[in-house]
Order: structure tokens, then sequence, then C-alpha cells
């Protein structure tokens, strides 16, 4: 066993061949976490002191961010004491992840290639979740992949999920092709620390690229819910699309007052709108980067530029969240 102590103060006993992450979690320790397979960098966090070993690939680091300490817990075992620089989420109670049948109660069209799935659990079921969260649904064959909530919460006793076609995706051959209303499935959650942290008279900032946007929805609508002492000076959204067809909502029509920039990558003759990439128009906008907090989900690609330039523009490491989309490695 050995001893892993946070910057914070906390400490817990991690075992051989053990992950960083499941050990915390077995000590009741929340850190930060999304994929849990090494190919996001949620859970990224930096060793001071001590050594780790990988137990599968970290390809959600760079070269530079592994010479530079950076490591992903969910991946990595401690194998002698070690002190890690990284944020515990002491002051954050999440609801604990069950498997539960669910239905698919509706099935629309958002976009050439996205589709909107609500799925409807027993009348009796008590699910609770943060918004931001997501969760995994298993389909047929047990085939699991994840998803972001895009609801704020679950009043309906359904859960609404945004969904991209991805080709050759074997779960997206169901969900385009074959699903129909009343679809027996399972789903397994809430998961994910993605979700609002201290707002209180801070500058809110949303980055998001493609079906990125359905947590950044569930969080909009969940604003009205925040006492008065805990709202934020402003919200911003920053929607990153390739075209016009992938801005499948109308952002401006969520309730809570706040600024929407769509943001198109390869926009056409007639496009008057932001132009490029979104981390890249807000740098533009040159904000008070002390009272900014950034939450950005979407492509890994896009999190992992959007924290770099942030950064380095003087946005505070500490109020940088994310959930980054990564594709299964199936698909």
């Amino acid at each position: 066993m050995s001893l892993v102590t946070l910057s914070t103060g906390a400490s817990f006993q991690a075992g051989e061949g053990s992950s960083i992450l499941s050990s915390a979690t077995s000590a009741q320790i929340l850190l930060p976490y999304s994929c849990k397979t090494g190919r996001c960098s949620t859970c990224k966090c930096k060793v001071l002191s001590g050594k780790t070993t990988a137990l599968q690939l970290e390809t959600g680091l760079t070269e530079q961010q592994k010479k530079q300490g950076w490591i992903l817990s969910c991946v990595r075992s401690a194998t002698t004491d070690i002190v890690l620089e990284v944020d515990d989420l002491s002051g954050i109670s999440l609801p604990i992840a069950k498997t539960w049948p669910c239905r698919i109660s509706q099935m629309n069209m958002l976009a050439p290639d996205v589709l909107q799935i609500l799925l409807r659990l027993p009348a009796n079921a008590a699910f609770n979740f943060i918004p931001g969260q997501y969760i995994d649904v298993i389909g047929p064959n047990g085939i699991r992949r994840s998803y972001s909530l895009a609801n704020a919460d679950f009043a309906s006793q359904t859960l609404e999920l945004h969904i991209r076609s991805v080709d050759g995706g074997v779960l997206s051959e169901y969900w385009f092709g074959q699903a129909k209303i009343n679809d027996l499935l399972r789903l397994h959650g809430p998961l994910g620390t993605f979700c609002l942290r201290e707002t209180a008279g801070l500058d809110l900032i949303f980055l998001a690229t493609g079906t990125g946007i359905a947590p950044v929805k569930a969080m909009l609508e969940s604003m009205d819910n925040l006492p008065v002492e805990k709202r934020p000076k402003s919200i911003m959204v920053l929607w990153g699309g390739r075209n016009a067809e992938d801005f499948y909502l109308n952002i401006a029509d969520i309730p809570g007052g706040h600024t929407y920039i769509p943001v198109q990558s390869r926009p056409d003759a007639n496009w008057r709108g932001a132009k490029g990439y979104v981390q890249d128009v807000l740098l533009s906008l040159a904000p008070d980067w002390k009272n900014l907090a950034v939450y950005a989900c979407g492509s890994n690609k896009m999190i992992g530029s959007a924290q770099t330039t942030l950064v380095d523009a003087g946005l505070l490491p500490s109020r940088f969240f994310s959930d980054a989309f990564v594709c299964s490695s199936s698909e």
C-alpha cells in the first residue's frame, strides 16, 4: 500500500495495481473523472513527489505534459508514497450510480446527423443527477456508450440525450437505423464530475462543440434554481460548429440572461457571425481573466487547445472545468 496525499491536504491509501482514482473513490474522496480509460484529460493531476506506473496508455496527455509530471489518475497506480497537485471535490455530493431499465419515449431529428432521444424510466424510479453529468446506455448485445444528459432535472421522469451519428459505429447503427419507440434498454448512471462549482460573482463562460452543447443546456436550465447570492456576474455561451446545420438548438431561447455566440469553423459566404474556434473567439474578447470560470465540453482536441490557450492568457488553472467526448475504441 502507498500513501497518496493531495495538495488540498486529503490523503488515502492506494493498493498496488489499483488506479489512483479507484483508490480515492474507495476512500470516499472524490476526484475529477470522465472516461476512466485514459483517453480524455478530466482526471489530470501532477506528481509533486513519488513514483507512479501506467496501467494503460495515457492518450489524453501530450508528451510535453508527461515530461512536466502530469498523469491521468484513472490509469495510473502509485508505486511509492506520492503527493499530487489536484483538486478534490469534497464540497460536492454526487448521486450513487445505479443500473436502471428504461424505454425509448421519443425520437426526434435535431439535425441531419443528430438525434434527440428521450428515455423513460419506471414510474417509481428515484433517479437523481447533477446537471452536466452523463449516463452509459447499454444497448443491444450489451454494447455500452456514454451520453451527456441534456435536461436539468428528472421532473418529467425522462432523460434527454443528443446523439450524433458515427460512421461505422455499432450503436449508431442501432440509433439511426433500428431503434423504435418503446424499445427496452438499460442505463447506468449518473456518472462524471462535470458540474457547476462556485459561481457567485464570477463571469461564467461555456465553450461547446457539437453535441457538447447537451450538458451546457442542462447547466443553463438549472441556473434559475440558484439562490441570488450564488448567481454569477455574467454568463456567456460560445458554441462551435462547422456550418449552420450544426447549431441545432436555439440557445438564445433558454432563459437565464446569458450571451450566446455561435462560432463557425468552416463558414460559408453568407455567415456574418464569429468564425474560427471557440477558444480563439473568447481570447479575442479580452475578458477579465481573473474573474472567469470556463466550462468546456466537446472534442478532446478543442478542450486541450482551450485549456492551454486560456491559461496562458491569464485564466486561473483551477477555474477550467471540462468534459471531453472521446470515441469508443471500437467506433
